[in-house]
């Protein structure tokens, strides 16, 4: 189709100091804000409007209401308070009454207006002993901003770039392009309700109305998740294309033994599972698929299932994990699971012998890793579970078939690539999580990806109840509990997020109250009033593992038998803790999270998280998930100070109002927005800067059709789809395409 207009790929190669406004010292500004080209300048799109036409006297102002003041400076000033945050006001009168904008961390305010100085003011109202006040508002020189919509930037003071200035810089850009090519056919974009581009960049930079601005954000938040939906089904297909897959065309009869010994029933959503893997592993391409359960859902059987299927074939299975104590657990698992399982082999007396299990991580002893790796290298090993060391120098295999990566999103693209490549064909690949992921992350992070979802527990599994402990007075109760549930033959976790006071911790948990400074001084939002965490000197310092072991064992939990366990203790001294707490050798297990995944003791019955405000939701779920896997009634008690930050009150409420990991991923996507979780992908992946998955779930469905439409209609996007290929190979780079693809 014919087209008009300015081209994307075309915006990126024009700098964004040829605009006329943009002198050399605001060009360096801008580059520090990662804006070089016009293109950069057009997709940094605001992040809100505000409605300058409800302009009123100071005196009619109304508590909770957005409004539009004009008037004088009659004074200004900045103090330091008692938390070590600065305090900026500014005091704006206009006759009918005053008005004080305050400002925090912002002491520069007090410097930017002079007394006597008109200035128009855009904020909501609130009312400090019967005073007006708005805090961190827009504050401008009266000018042409007034008595309209205007669109709000993400702004740097350290750049010494104002939103005012963004918008100049941007009405001058959009004058000068005038029109913009569209990459979507008008029947398409009617069939979506989707404006035209050009419409689009006009409302989101330049609103006529709150209508025309959503109408725009909605086309251009699609027009980013499409494009990264294109280069998922490209990938899919690139793939496809590509494959050195195997056909696993074998009768079964080696899983299906393995299925008539188990000692307990398949649920239904297992069995489904098991049918979708086997159906992959018998096509003749690889098998990429995400297997994705909740906290005992038994993934590891369906993943035992597939590693089954490739070695009856004559091939090896490969089961990697991120830690050591996981690896172990994985092994045990395997081999208890496996039993006396025997496959058909020539060369042996009988025509049978045992499916050989063996386990590999950075610690197994040099001369057991020698003759492992040999092992591996002849084919004697069926399966290997192990850490990273899979993947290291020296490691072949005869040849490997089948590879299963549990809680895939703690490694590195690079390194599932390199287990996948010391195959000689491409082996079958199946990527588990415990941690549920909401349907638009997993659509857009694991869009390449065929998913399988085990959304239903074992049977005869009793629900876990779930207690928010604020406070030393109501902590007690969690210990009178684990002394009752010892007293019955039971076992409990205690769990801290550091080893040491020092902090020192590889699995210290990501502070999920942590603030990220942008150096965003857009005032309209109270991100900088609204801190996520309490300073640090109002903080309880957090608790240690080592300490509170001693504190716990000569305190509340004196006489039961406490062991220790972190993620820095040698194997030599770490798998004698986990032996001895399996065998029921250790009452009260005090730990790291190096216990998150994997670790399953169904005498196990209460866990207990100190600071429990440090973790995020998904990792407080995986915690209570070590306890309640069996008919046992089990607690989960989540300790923290009396006041902890608004955010870790909502997740700890979630925590204690749910228990379906599924539900409790929708609540953490609302909470975190989709920026956390699209933060925590592999590099490569294109930044989303407008859409956003919480907001915009339905658009990531849309999109992810529309792609599988086009590519199916224009597979190599050469047709009236070559514009869509140009805006993905402008706005993702070629080492970026190359990075996910190899992913």
């Amino acid at each position: 189709m014919p087209l008009t207009g300015r081209r994307l790929a075309q915006l990126k190669g024009i700098g964004v100091g040829e605009l006329r406004r943009v002198g050399p010292r605001k060009a360096t500004g801008l580059a520090q804000m990662e804006i070089e080209t016009v293109l950069d300048l057009l997709t940094h799109y605001p992040r809100r409007v505000a409605d300058r036409t409800n302009e009123a006297p100071i005196a009619s102002l109304e508590e909770g209401v957005e409004a539009v003041v004009t008037g004088e400076v009659q004074r200004s000033s900045s103090r330091r308070l008692r938390n070590g945050r600065s305090l900026a006001e500014v005091v704006v009168a206009d006759g009918t009454g005053s008005l004080t904008c305050s400002f925090f961390n912002q002491p520069w305010r007090a410097r930017q207006f002079e007394t006597g100085q008109r200035v128009t003011v855009f904020g909501k109202v609130s009312l400090y002993r019967n005073r007006r006040q708005m805090a961190n508002p827009l504050i401008d020189l009266v000018g042409d901003q007034t008595g309209r919509l205007v669109a709000v930037y993400p702004q740097s003071h350290k750049a010494g770039v104002t939103s005012l200035e963004l918008n100049r810089y941007l009405e001058e850009a959009l004058d000068r392009a005038k029109d913009f090519a569209d990459p979507l056919p008008a029947p398409l974009r009617a069939e979506l309700e989707l404006v035209s581009r050009t419409a689009a960049f006009q409302g989101i930079h330049r609103p006529e109305s709150l209508e025309q601005w959503w109408a725009a954000r909605r086309r251009l938040a699609f027009d980013e998740l499409l494009r990264l939906q294109v280069l998922l089904v490209w990938r899919r297909r690139a793939d496809a294309a590509s494959a050195r897959g195997i056909a696993h065309l074998v009768p079964g009869h080696l899983l299906d033994r393995f299925l008539e010994g188990l000692p307990f029933e398949l649920t239904t959503a297992q069995r489904r599972a098991i049918v979708e893997v086997r159906a992959d592993l018998a096509a003749g391409h690889p098998m990429n698929r995400l297997l994705q359960g909740d906290v005992g859902a038994g993934k590891t059987v369906v993943a035992l299932a597939a590693l089954l299927l490739g070695i009856e074939g004559g091939y090896q299975g490969a089961f990697m994990v991120p830690t050591e104590v996981l690896a172990e657990q994985h092994f045990l698992s395997a081999r208890r699971l496996l039993g006396e399982l025997e496959i058909e082999d020539e060369d042996r007396l009988g025509g049978n012998r045992p499916v050989m299990a063996a386990l590999l991580t950075n610690r197994t002893p040099a001369a057991e890793r020698s003759r492992l790796l040999g092992d591996l290298a002849s084919g004697a090993v069926d399966l290997v579970v192990g850490t990273h060391a899979l993947i290291s120098e020296g490691v072949d295999f005869a040849r490997l078939g089948v590879v299963v990566v549990d809680e895939q999103h703690r490694f590195g693209v690079e390194q599932r690539a390199a287990l996948r490549e010391k195959a000689s064909l491409d082996p079958d690949l199946l990527v588990m999580t415990a941690t549920p992921i909401p349907r638009t992350a997993a659509m857009t992070v694991y869009g390449d990806l065929d998913h399988t979802t085990l959304d239903e527990l074992p049977a005869g599994r009793a629900p876990i109840s779930t207690r928010w402990l604020p406070g030393e007075r109501q902590e007690r109760a969690a210990w009178k509990r684990v002394l009752d549930e010892v007293a019955a033959g039971h076992q409990a976790y205690v769990v801290c997020p550091l080893v040491g006071s020092g902090g020192a911790e590889e699995e210290e948990p990501e502070d999920p109250d942590e603030l990220i400074e942008e150096d965003d001084e857009d005032e309209g939002d109270g991100v900088v009033e609204l801190f996520r965490r309490p300073p640090d000197e109002e903080r309880r310092p957090a608790r240690a593992v080592t300490e509170e072991r001693e504190a716990l064992a000569s305190g509340p939990l004196a006489g039961l038998r406490v062991g220790l366990l972190h993620g820095q203790m040698p194997a030599r001294e770490r798998e004698p803790v986990m032996a001895a707490f399996r065998a029921g050798e250790l009452d009260v297990l005090v730990a790291t999270t190096v216990i998150e995944v994997g670790v399953d003791v169904a005498n196990a019955t209460v866990m207990v998280i100190e600071d429990a405000d440090r973790f995020g939701i998904a990792q407080l779920h995986q915690l209570r998930g070590r306890v309640g896997r069996s008919s046992l009634q089990s607690w989960c008690y989540l300790v923290t100070a009396e006041t902890v930050s608004e955010q870790a009150e909502h997740r700890l409420r979630a925590l204690v109002t749910s228990q379906n990991g599924f539900e409790l991923a929708e609540e953490d996507l609302d909470l975190r927005g989709g920026g956390t979780v699209l933060g925590a992908r592999q590099k490569g992946r294109s930044d989303l800067k407008l859409a956003n998955l919480r907001r915009d779930r339905a658009l990531v469905v849309a999109a992810r059709e529309v792609a599988e439409r086009i590519v199916a209609e224009d597979p190599s996007l050469s047709g009236d789809y070559g514009l869509l290929r140009e805006e993905v190979e402008a706005t993702v780079s070629e080492e970026e395409r190359a990075f996910l693809f190899r992913s």
